[in-house]
């Protein structure tokens, strides 16, 4: 199909021509075709007029369990480890298919509307995760993330469920949908694993060519435990079974330390930072000027909804610039605007090895229309500064994922919301909750 945007607003996120104005972009197949000032000759099947709008890349949501919206609130007002171990193991341990396709239809129609093109999920059920997304038409980095509690001595690749669950996934999944879906290997945490896991998991990595996505340093507890039982923090650790080497997303990275940060960016891994998540459950706040001193990229997430309580990417850009500003400003200055649209936009599109988060010909047509008109966007003294600051999900109008419109002006083209809110109060929350 052929869609031509006419009278476009666009923030590009090249920052050799970060706004343009004025200009027509056209979307041929899953591909932007043409951005300039000139209309393209040809026919289009629509022709979509922009007025008013601003077009800029789709959310790249860059570490989520979306199944978890499931658990939206749920064991609120507790540091992390009470929090998984008293309600979201539990919980986590009553879902079957039915909830996890429920819980990700959900989270998808969530994100959908606010503005989301592309994610990195870790979870379990991951084949039906996976099944869900394609329907929905975003794309998808995904990863089953190996969890394993047994006895080292013990561990067999033959009977642990997350080895099986990687190979499954891979053979099934990687590469579906004309690259829609991806396959990244995955360990949950280093608190949740031990040594054989790492390198069985950093073995099937290197066979198949896959990024990693790891929970990293997440809190300070996390970090000090691993080095009072290994000698080693965490990310040093991993890497000494090799688990960096084909680079990828280490979520959180509040408390990196020793050289954690120099030596993840030399394995090329990103990091991707959730701010709302890590304030609620008071992990802290990861120092992103840091971390981009040492040469890490870093992206945006949101983590799972149980934590946050949302999907909400422009939530995440703000909170993101406030606290990074007030904790470490004095000293480094402010993270602009465009600093932090990178990192919702094309730092994690770079992370996942996704070729969008750019408007430019070429690029994968993930593209988002945001309604200025609206009075929390009025009056607009500088673009990027009311996305960051002033915008919210009830701002998105449009959402074009891989050239397929799938949202417009409150409407879902790819999923039934009805239908998913039904599966979620009559089956999934009783199932889960009682």
């Amino acid at each position: 199909m052929a869609i031509l945007f006419k009278n476009v607003t666009a923030v590009t996120m090249d920052p050799a021509q970060p706004v343009l104005k004025d200009v027509f972009v056209a979307v041929e197949g899953t591909k932007i075709a043409s951005v300039g000032t000139e209309r393209p000759a040809g026919d289009f099947d629509r022709v979509v007029d922009c007025d008013g709008k601003v077009m800029m890349p789709g959310f790249v949501n860059a570490h989520t369990h979306v199944p978890m919206t499931l658990m939206r609130g749920y064991g609120g007002g507790c540091d992390l480890q009470t929090w998984l171990h008293d309600y979201i193991f539990p919980a986590e341990a009553k879902l079957d298919d039915r909830c996890v396709a429920a819980g990700a239809a959900l989270g998808l129609a969530e994100m959908i509307a606010s503005g989301t093109t592309c994610i990195a999920d870790m979870y379990m059920n991951t084949e039906t995760v996976a099944k869900t997304v394609l329907e929905a038409g975003i794309s998808a980095n995904l990863a089953c993330g190996a969890v394993y509690f047994g006895d080292p001595a013990d561990f067999s690749p033959a009977t642990c469920n997350d080895c099986a669950n990687h190979i499954r996934l891979y053979e099934n999944w990687h590469g579906a949908g004309d690259g829609q879906l991806l396959v990244d290997a995955s360990i949950h945490a280093e608190y949740t694993s031990c040594p054989p896991v790492w390198q069985w998991v950093a073995d099937f990595a290197q066979k198949h060519n896959l990024r990693m996505h790891v929970h990293v340093s997440e809190t300070a507890s996390e970090h000090v435990k691993c080095i009072e039982k290994y000698s080693e923090t965490p990310a040093s650790l991993l890497d000494r079974y090799g688990v960096w080497q084909n680079g990828g997303i280490a979520a959180h990275c509040v408390c990196l330390s020793g050289g954690d940060a120099e030596l993840l960016a030399k394995r090329g891994v990103t990091a991707v930072h959730n701010p709302v998540s890590n304030l609620k459950l008071m992990s802290g706040v990861a120092p992103l000027f840091f971390l981009r001193e040492c040469g890490m990229g870093v992206a945006l997430g949101t983590d799972g909804v149980a934590s946050n309580n949302s999907h909400n990417i422009f939530e995440e850009m703000k909170v993101a610039a406030l606290t990074q500003n007030w904790n470490f400003g004095e000293e480094n200055g402010q993270l602009s605007a465009a600093d932090i649209l990178a990192m919702a936009t094309v730092n994690g599109a770079k992370a996942l090895g996704r070729d969008t988060g750019v408007i430019a010909p070429g690029k994968i047509a993930d593209l988002i229309l945001v309604d200025f008109t609206a009075p929390n966007l009025f009056p607009c003294h500088d673009i990027m500064e009311n996305l960051v600051y002033s915008a919210a999900p009830a701002n998105v109008a449009m959402n074009m994922a891989r050239g397929k419109i799938i949202y417009e002006n409150g409407v879902f083209l790819t999923l039934d919301l009805e239908r998913i809110l039904s599966e979620v109060k009559d089956y999934s929350l009783p199932h889960i909750f009682g």
